[in-house]
């Protein structure tokens, strides 16, 4: 990438985390102000940059949940983003954020475990078969539970394909990887999802052609 082009991307970068849930009057809008600035840093942003960007997009959700208690959807989202900065950290650091991401997903599927089309239960199940690695909670039989929670919410939701064909893969079950993943990969984009849902679209792909082979 040029410095030119990498400039211009930090700018826009700064842009969604400068805008993020700062002027929203509604949850409905901060809501989908979290959605793009998560698309931005996860499918745009150079990853070396992902850290620090998720990072202070953390911040600014949990901000945002607090204007709004007791409600799922802030903590959802506060914990895919959460999920998502561990993803970048180093593994001790990404120990204790993963276990906060989890902290608040179980809040608040505990609230509303439909919310958000069963977000908060996919984002959990992925936790749970992702996190072994930084040897804290991992757990298959729960992560299986909670993905197929999620299928039985939205059948047809782009991302509950994915991560369930995802898990299915690393337990060995290849045809039912293969079913998932192309339910993924041919699902309907989402009305104000374009940017997530390309992104995940081409991550479905990538898999199936990887499982196929």
């Amino acid at each position: 990438m040029s410095l030119k082009k990498l400039l211009i991307s930090l700018s826009l970068a700064a842009g969604f985390l400068g805008n993020v849930t700062a002027h929203a009057e509604t949850m409905a809008e901060g809501i989908a102000a979290e959605q793009h600035a998560w698309a931005k840093g996860r499918y745009s942003l150079p990853e070396d940059k992902r850290e620090d960007y998720f990072a202070q997009l953390q911040t600014r959700a949990h901000d945002f949940t607090l204007r709004f208690p007791n409600q799922a959807a802030p903590l959802i989202w506060e914990g895919i983003i959460t999920a998502t900065h561990a993803e970048y950290q180093g593994i001790f650091s990404a120990r204790g954020t993963a276990r906060e991401a989890r902290d608040l997903l179980l809040k608040a599927i505990a609230i509303d475990p439909n919310a958000l089309d069963g977000a908060g239960l996919l984002t959990l199940g992925a936790l749970y078969f992702k996190v072994p690695r930084f040897g804290s909670f991992g757990d298959d039989d729960k992560a299986r539970e909670y993905l197929q929670r999620a299928l039985k919410v939205d059948p047809n939701n782009v991302d509950a394909n994915y991560f369930y064909g995802e898990f299915l893969l690393e337990q060995g079950d290849k045809s039912g990887a293969l079913m998932y993943l192309t339910k993924a990969v041919h699902a309907a984009p989402r009305p104000g999802r374009r940017d997530a849902d390309e992104g995940r679209h081409a991550a479905a792909l990538a898999l199936l052609i990887k499982a196929q082979q």
